[in-house]
């Protein structure tokens, strides 16, 4: 019990003496994070939409595919991006592995099939009624997609929470990638990694709680957006 009390407060003591390692790691996962979970609804809504309202040769087995890749191991991630990064992979070239633009690309990956999945069944489950009069009113095929998700609008914000809570806290793709850098691509998790290889537990367990309250703060924000749209 001591272990989590010491690490509480030294969690607190981290954060009130304004630790630089401490908030670079904060500000690298929430800045690789967001893009990540921004890139990937950007993609996964529309293709999201295309899955679940129409109708199309194989799309059952492209479900099933987007499914599977729901469990996909983040250090699977993590080395399917590294190969293609790195110098023998076909964007050596860009130079991007070991930065935060690679962390970035291998969390898209993470995200991109729960962002799809989740959008597709949101997609099934709007009121078929509502496509009938929009094709009788004439709407096109954008405008259908823009009805769609403002109607399945808070299916989509906890689409969007889950795929940013699995982004938050993903380690695999950050370690293999990103190289765990200090102050410029680690993160709070392979910060957690680190300290605890060490035998430094109790300052694990603080970085571990100051992940837990920086994923408390983004989810009630979100919370609190989708409590004003039900206004």
């Amino acid at each position: 019990m001591n272990l989590f009390t010491d690490g509480f407060n030294e969690a607190i003591d981290l954060l009130v003496s304004g630790n630089e390692s401490v908030y670079s790691a904060i500000t690298t996962t929430i800045t690789v994070s967001s893009w990540s979970l921004l890139i990937s609804l950007a993609i996964g809504l529309p293709l999201g939409f295309a899955l679940g309202y129409y109708n199309f040769f194989g799309k059952a087995v492209i479900r099933t595919i987007v499914d599977t890749l729901l469990a996909l191991p983040t250090v699977v991630i993590g080395l399917i991006a590294y190969t293609m990064l790195s110098q023998a992979g076909p964007f050596g070239e860009y130079n991007l592995l070991f930065s935060q633009q690679a962390i970035i690309i291998g969390q898209i990956v993470l995200g991109l099939p729960i962002i799809i999945a989740l959008t597709a069944t949101q997609v099934e489950s709007v009121d078929k009624r509502l496509y009938t009069s929009l094709k009788g009113m004439g709407a096109s095929s954008y405008q259908i997609l823009v009805a769609t998700l403002v109607e399945a609008r808070f299916g989509l914000m906890t689409a969007a929470m889950t795929a940013y809570g699995r982004i938050i806290t993903e380690i695999g793709i950050s370690m293999m990638v990103g190289g765990n850098i200090k102050y410029h691509t680690r993160t709070v998790t392979t910060a957690i990694a680190l300290e605890t290889g060490k035998g430094e537990f109790v300052t694990g367990i603080a970085l571990g709680l100051v992940l837990f309250a920086v994923a408390l703060i983004v989810n009630i924000a979100l919370s609190s957006l989708k409590r004003k749209w039900t206004q």
